[in-house]
């Protein structure tokens, strides 16, 4: 029989052990492709090609983590399918077979294994392309027309990438079945699976990964400047390594001390599962691990999709707080603007100020710009009654400023404290900073500080006197006919300097930005599937390979009522375990994301926390009959072997 024969006829036989895997990586695929359809279809070139290039690149980003994501993953199912088949391929070294083809054989099973996952996941991505954007698009907000079709480009780095991948892991199995031996082999499903690990090695595993997952916590939350970004860098590591080292020594020691407790490890039949589970730990540890940082990485994901999301609308508000803006060096442009403007429109708010216009040179502080205003306090103040909005800000002493400044997206200068400002050679301590768009859109395009009135008369040799006036209008579908007869002051003052700001309320400048709202939240239904999908593999391998074992406990007496409520006690810790250390981590994550946003996330961890604990709900209960069938751990399957006994 040829060797692409056996394989065709192994792979037949062993469908249901290759379904599981076939999915996983066909669930991938997809995904992947149908990031990469967004990038070549041109259903987004009608926002404009600056908002088609951020999209792109924001999707090339995140293509970049799901192909590490995808190398991973490939890591560990190739792993596992090795593992449960090296058993079953060691026979054939007594049937006369050399190692070379038996790794021949398994190289064919893995290649028409990854054949099928990628026909199975470009197929259901080219039928669900159109779809996946469609719901993109709504899940964005945007009103673009979405048409039929195939690019080719896609189809063939999707499948390039998964290629290249999958074929490096097939031929790495390849070589380890080449350089095995036959014990080895048939060993394989049980090595280094039933070790009780030593205890003042796990203490010290224990030790380390708690000091190393500290230590990550507080580089999460740390404040402070430029260096965040590099404390979040070293914290993922740190939160990465301290969950590994956690599962590895802290979670271990733990239950082999809960062993020692004979009295309550024999009541209520513990001993069945508890040992099971210290046993297994050696081998099984790296696996939650890995779905405790799957899962973290969901919640993160969600929280900034959320975040983002708030974070945008807030901007969105904070631009057209104010229609039109008018800067002069002439007081008296008030009236004149008022009455061109209510001859198209209505003023629904406005405000005026006098402000200093400075030059950047003559500032130094944290936000460069060309241009300053600075304001006396007693003016800020009127103003921000005129339009209606609150000032709930202290007024400053003489060497005190309060900023006004802008929305950002994110800022990596955390710690606002003791921020310090130099005016024109004089140091000021900033007591206040505030975000409210007291002088709309002016505040994105300058930096706006407020100081007292003895402080700002001082200033006024150093700068330029300008008169700030503020409208916003009601009729918004009348802007361009408003804008226009406003342009007329300058025609009716060309001696004078005038500034005009208008700010279109339909403008798509910030439409990109909804783009990461979608990607955050398809990226933690990735990130929670494959969890899922880790998990119910790990279950499936474990019921498998545990299938002798629970024949051998019901021979000698335990009822299959006892040996269920057993295996339902150790898939629920084992979905437990890094449901907690996801949940505590996650807390740190969403705060470290608070700072560098100036958002309240509680709710939103709390609500991706929950929607993840039902993630783990469902592969708890759905695992359970799946786990108790491969096990044998049924009352017919009992039923049958008591007969053969007698």
């Amino acid at each position: 029989m040829k060797m692409m024969e056996l394989a065709w006829m192994n792979m037949k036989s062993s469908i249901r052990s290759y379904l599981s895997l076939i999915v996983s990586l066909a669930f991938t695929i997809l995904i992947f492709y149908n990031f990469q359809n967004i990038i070549y279809a041109e259903t987004f070139a009608v926002l404009g090609t600056q908002n088609k290039e951020y999209i792109d690149i924001i999707i090339q980003v995140i293509l970049f983590v799901l192909g590490c994501f995808m190398f991973f993953f490939l890591w560990y199912a190739t792993n596992v399918f090795l593992t449960r088949r090296k058993k079953e391929i060691g026979v054939y070294i007594f049937m006369g077979l050399s190692n070379r083809r038996i790794g021949t054989l398994y190289m064919i099973e893995t290649v028409l294994t990854g054949l099928a996952a990628l026909f199975l996941g470009l197929s259901v991505g080219v039928l669900s392309g159109t779809l996946f954007q469609m719901i993109f698009a709504v899940i964005s907000e945007y009103q673009v027309t979405i048409g039929f079709g195939l690019e080719a480009k896609p189809v063939l780095i999707t499948a390039a990438v998964y290629l290249v991948m999958y074929l490096f892991f097939a031929v790495k199995g390849y070589l380890e079945i080449v350089r095995s031996s036959v014990l080895e082999m048939i060993s394989a499903a049980r090595k280094n699976e039933y070790v009780r690990q030593r205890s003042w090695l796990l203490l010290a595993k224990a030790i380390l990964g708690v000091g190393v997952l500290g230590t990550g916590y507080y580089l999460a939350v740390r404040k402070g400047g430029m260096e965040v970004l590099a404390n979040a860098l070293a914290a993922v590591i740190l939160v990465v390594a301290g969950t590994y080292l956690l599962f590895g020594g802290l979670i271990p020691l733990i239950f082999q001390n809960l062993a020692r407790n004979k009295i309550w490890l024999y009541r209520r039949q513990r001993s069945l599962w508890v040992n099971q589970m210290i046993f297994r730990m050696k081998k099984n540890y790296r696996t939650y691990a890995m779905v405790s940082v799957l899962m973290l990485c969901a919640v993160t994901a969600l929280a900034t999709g959320f975040a983002m999301r708030v974070r945008y609308q807030n901007m969105i508000r904070f631009d057209n707080t104010f229609t039109f803006q008018i800067m002069s060096d002439r007081d008296d442009l008030d009236g004149r603007a008022r009455e061109l403007i209510t001859g198209q429109n209505v003023i629904t708010a406005s405000s005026k100020a006098e402000v200093l216009a400075m030059d950047g040179s003559k500032i130094t502080a944290s936000e460069h710009y060309n241009w300053y205003l600075i304001l006396s306090y007693p003016q800020f103040d009127a103003m921000a009654k005129e339009s209606g909005m609150e000032n709930d800000l202290p007024e400053p002493a003489d060497g005190e400023v309060i900023a006004a400044s802008h929305l950002v997206m994110l800022s990596l200068v955390t710690d606002q404290s003791d921020m310090r400002i130099q005016i024109c050679g004089q140091e000021y301590r900033q007591i206040a900073k505030t975000t409210t768009p007291y002088l709309g859109y002016l505040q994105k395009e300058m930096s706006v500080y407020v100081v007292s009135e003895a402080d700002y008369e001082r200033l006024l040799p150093y700068g330029d006197r300008r008169y700030v006036c503020n409208y916003r209008i009601g009729d918004t579908g009348a802007f361009a006919q408003t804008k226009d007869a406003l342009d007329l002051l300058r025609a009716e003052y060309p001696d004078n300097w005038i500034g005009r700001i208008a700010v279109d309320p339909e403008s798509a400048e910030l439409a990109w930005t909804r783009v990461i709202y979608t990607i955050c939240l398809f990226l933690f239904l990735v990130f929670v599937l494959a969890g899922g999908c880790i998990m119910f593999m790990k279950f499936y391998n474990d019921a498998c390979e545990e299938k002798g074992r629970y024949q051998v406990l019901a021979k000698l007496g335990f009822s299959c009522r006892t040996l269920k409520r057993s295996v339902k006690a150790e898939l629920f810790v084992s979905c437990l375990l890094p449901f907690l250390v996801m949940g505590i981590s996650s807390y740190f994550s969403v705060h470290a994301l608070e700072n560098v946003m100036f958002e309240d996330l509680t709710r939103i961890n709390l609500v991706s926390v929950l929607v993840t604990m039902a993630v783990f709900a469902a592969c708890y209960l759905l695992s359970v009959p799946v786990y108790l069938k491969n096990a044998g751990v049924t009352v017919r399957q009992q039923a049958r072997r008591r007969s053969e006994i007698l």
